[in-house]
């Protein structure tokens, strides 16, 4: 989806449609300053959207780092540790 520009003086003069735009459209917006990029917009759904999709990109990243270091375990073993963990959590 391509993000639309517009300058900072409609924060302030159209900051309604900007907002729907945003929320209902799912468009980002990229607002210039001195016809420069300054500040990108977007709706609350798609912020957490990209903010989770960016922690789960970390996780993996992170998951084949251990891979290539050698950092593993039989998976039969991390399904006992949890089994654990939730039996233990079930007994509190």
């Amino acid at each position: 989806m391509e993000a639309i520009i517009r300058p900072s003086a409609d924060l302030r003069n159209h900051y309604s449609e900007l907002s729907r735009q945003c929320r209902e459209e799912r468009t980002p917006i990229i607002i210039t300053v001195n016809g420069r990029g300054d500040t990108a917009l977007l709706g609350l759904q798609d912020y957490y959207q990209m903010k989770s999709e960016l922690e789960l990109l970390k996780t993996l990243s992170e998951a084949e780092e251990d891979v290539a270091n050698g950092r593993t375990a039989p998976m039969q073993n991390t399904f006992d540790d949890v089994r654990a963990a939730l039996l233990a959590r079930k007994n509190l």
